[in-house]
């Protein structure tokens, strides 16, 4: 009777598993991988800014340093199209790679490598926005 009740939990267990993908969590983002899964890629929608030598992508819960690389001047590039002033932002969809900082560097506690630009579009200027400086 032992042996058969074992039996019934083990094979409950394994049809209880499923092999669905699910979201990669990262520093309280949640974001997926996408349809290449061997890549280790990440896609993040956020809204990404670049000036004075300084790049952030802004998530719902989180903030990114981004590279700057050659792919995040092509997005700053595609960017420049929905900008106004220098400091806009714009709402980007990216896949890449999210990395710690290194020990003893300053900025945000993670990294956004970006390794393809999937979307960009002007940000929803309806937001509350406050601008510093002398008018």
């Amino acid at each position: 009777m032992k042996n058969i009740f074992t039996l019934l939990c083990i094979a409950g267990l394994a049809l209880s598993c499923k092999n669905e993908s699910k979201p990669v969590e990262a520093t309280g983002d949640v974001v997926t991988e996408t349809a290449q899964k061997s890549d280790g890629y990440v896609e993040m929608t956020g809204e990404f800014v670049y000036y004075a030598d300084a790049a952030v992508l802004h998530t719902p819960s989180e903030v990114y340093a981004v590279v700057i690389n050659e792919k995040m001047h092509e997005l700053d590039d595609m960017a420049k199209a929905y900008k106004v002033e220098p400091t806009d932002y714009v709402t980007v969809q990216v896949r890449g790679v999210i990395t710690p900082k290194p020990e003893g560097e300053e900025g945000w506690d993670n990294r956004f490598d970006i390794k393809e630009i999937i979307k960009v579009m002007a940000s929803n200027k309806e937001k509350d926005v406050i601008k510093l400086g002398a008018e």
